[in-house]
Order: structure tokens, then sequence, then C-alpha cells
């Protein structure tokens, strides 16, 4: 086992931090999180727990957590654009845990939060990294509130736009527009609505409702924007309402219920892969740091928590930092790589870009069989 405790700082307190942090205090290293928000008021509004997620969930004691705030569901219903239904697909499990769980994202920030400051965790708010230097005794910090500390290892959990990586890697992996955004909008759960429906329209548009709670549910879509457009704040809704033009069913019932503009969010999907290793001497790169994907297989936060939870078990297992690192980074790659890979060819295929032969290869899976393939161990 790695000597412990460990000074352990963790930039970024989002899902993956959070996690991170829980995992390593429970274990007895010292934790500090330098989150740069003034709270845990998690942006967006739903977000999918896949099943092994939510095994991850389960590791840290938090399952049952996640299972009260959200909405456990089982069957992925594909529709036409006229709420005609084309496939109900049961999800598979990993293990005993549930095979989806929809959640509000700012009650899976308090959940992960709350676990993370009972385990021992210290969240430092409105924080970031000021400086840092490394030598043979650890990793000298300067946070932007004035504090300073020597930490053994030091994890950026801080986002698609890491200022950790941009320390380590300067502009040589920057996030890459794909060309399409999505539109969420939080709305009153259908009752029929028991688990993700998803509708594909005209355009290559797409459209989905996912449960988040007994009473909510979110309404997304996904479509081509220029990379300067942003929806006008006076009239986001009926912007939305015109893309979705053509969609029936309980598609355009939930749309009817859009009548304010600041309900819908708005957000370009990017993405982005670091193609050097992602650990550097004591300083990590884990989550959408490392390797940003599209949502085309809901697997972005699972990504995160799993890098997270492997992270503190390579700690467990290795005498010395250095081949914990090593280890991890040698377990989480292929898999994490594998779902970005994947993810970017159904996106070119849904919107007809030219493909590769080995994305060719990995659409043979396609997002049912992925669902089979991420319940395997991790």
């Amino acid at each position: 086992m790695t000597t412990s405790p460990l000074r352990v700082l963790i930039h970024g307190g989002g899902i993956g931090g959070l996690t991170l942090a829980t995992a390593l205090a429970g274990r007895g290293h010292q934790v500090d999180v330098a989150e740069l928000r003034a709270e845990l008021d998690a942006l967006g509004v739903g977000i999918i727990q896949p099943s092994n997620a939510l095994h991850v969930m389960r590791e840290l004691g938090v399952l049952e957590d996640c299972l009260a705030a959200g909405f456990e569901w089982e069957v992925l219903t594909i529709c036409d654009p006229a709420g005609a239904t084309l496939a109900k697909i049961p999800q598979p499990r990993m293990g005993d845990v549930p095979s989806n769980n929809g959640i509000p994202r700012p009650a899976l920030a308090k959940v992960l939060g709350a676990a993370a400051t009972a385990a021992g965790a210290r969240i430092r708010f409105a924080t970031t990294i000021s400086e840092l230097h490394e030598d043979a005794a650890g990793v000298e910090v300067a946070l932007s509130d004035g504090s300073t500390g020597c930490y053994d290892l030091v994890v950026g959990f801080d986002g698609i736009g890491s200022p950790l990586r941009a320390r380590l890697h300067g502009e040589r992996f920057t996030p890459e527009y794909t060309g399409f955004a999505n539109w969420r909008v939080t709305l009153p759960r259908d009752p029929e609505v028991v688990g993700v429906l998803m509708s594909a329209g005209r355009q290559n548009a797409k459209a989905l409702l996912t449960p988040i709670t007994d009473e909510l549910m979110y309404l997304g879509a996904v479509f081509a924007e220029a990379a300067d457009f942003r929806p006008d704040p006076l009239r986001a809704h009926e912007q939305l309402a015109e893309r979705l033009d053509g969609f029936g069913g309980p598609i355009a019932a939930a749309l009817a219920q859009v009548t304010d503009p600041a309900a819908v969010v708005y957000s370009r999907i990017s993405q982005v892969a670091v193609e050097e290793p992602w650990h550097v001497g004591r300083l990590v790169l884990a989550g959408d740091a490392a390797h940003a994907s599209t949502p085309h297989l809901a697997q972005g936060a699972a990504m995160a928590v799993e890098d997270a939870l492997v992270l503190a078990q390579s700690l467990d297992a290795h005498p010395d930092l250095a081949g914990a690192l090593a280890a991890w980074e040698e377990r989480r790659r292929p898999r994490a790589m594998w779902v970005q890979a994947l993810s970017r060819a159904i996106l070119k295929q849904e919107t007809g870009g030219a493909t590769t032969p080995a994305e060719d290869e990995l659409l043979k899976v396609g997002i049912p069989g992925a669902a089979h393939v991420l319940v395997r161990p991790y």
C-alpha cells in the first residue's frame, strides 16, 4: 500500500473530484478540494447515472442516497419523430445495482459534497491554484485564497477547460467544438416517461426525455449550431420550438410546456483527448480534463467517477506513488478512450460525416451494445 496518509489536493469539486475526495478521505488520506465556485451549485439540469456509475456510488456508500434523490429506470424507448414507439430496449446491470438512475445535477452535487465532508475532506470554495512547483519533497501549491501547502499528489478534475492541463501541456490539447450543441429544460414528468425516451427527426436532430425525479424530467435536444451561436435570452424557448418542429407525441407534449426562455439551458458539445500520459510526476489529469467525450453514450460522468475510484484503489494496491499512477492509467486509458472513440463515431454517423474503417467497426457495437460492454468490470 502507498505510504499513508498522503496529502492530496483535488483541483475541481465536480462529480469526479468529489468522488475522489470521498474515496481518498475515507481511506485516511488528507484531502483538500479547491473549487472555483462559491458553493456546490451544480450547473445544468439532470444527469444519467448508468449502472457502472451506480456501482461506484455503491462503493462510496451513497447509492441509496442517489436513488432516493433521483429516478431509477430500466428500459430505453426509441420513437419515430411522430412519437410512435419503434423499440423498447432493456438496459443491462452491473452486478446487483440498477440499470440507470436519472438525477438532478444539484442533488448529486449535494450527495457527493456531503459524503466528501463526512469522510474528512476539506472543500475550499471560491479557490483555484495560483502557482505550483514540484520537487522531490512534493508539490508546493499557492491557492488563490492566499493559503499555501505541500502535497504528495495534485489531481486535476477541473473539467474540459482544465487549467491544470494547460499548466502541463500548454495549448496542445484544447477542446474541439463538434459543431453540435445541447438544448435542455427541466419540466414536470409525464407519468408515461418511466425511462429515457429518444426520438430522431429531420436534419439530424435528436430529442429525448429523461426522468430525474418522481416529479421532474428534462427535455434534451441536439442540433448542429454555428460556433458563435448563442440563444436569444428573450426567445430561447421559441428557438428551441423552431428546431423541434416536426416532432410529435411525447416530445411535442413536453415542448408545449416550455414557455420561459430563462429555463432553457444551452451548452456546446466539445471533446478533448490528452494523447500523452495523464500523469506527470505528482500531477494527474482525470475525467473531462483528460478525456472529455460527446454525450452520446451518457458516460462522461461515469468515466470520471470510475477514474476516481480506480485511482483510490491503485493507491491501495501499490507501494509507491509512481507505480500506483502508472497502474491507474494503464487500467483507465483503454476504457475511457473507447468511450470517447465510439461517442465520436456515433456523432459522425448521426450527422452524415465520413467515418474511418476503425469507426465503422466500433459502430457495429452501437449504443445498445455499448451498454453491455460498460457493465463489465472497470
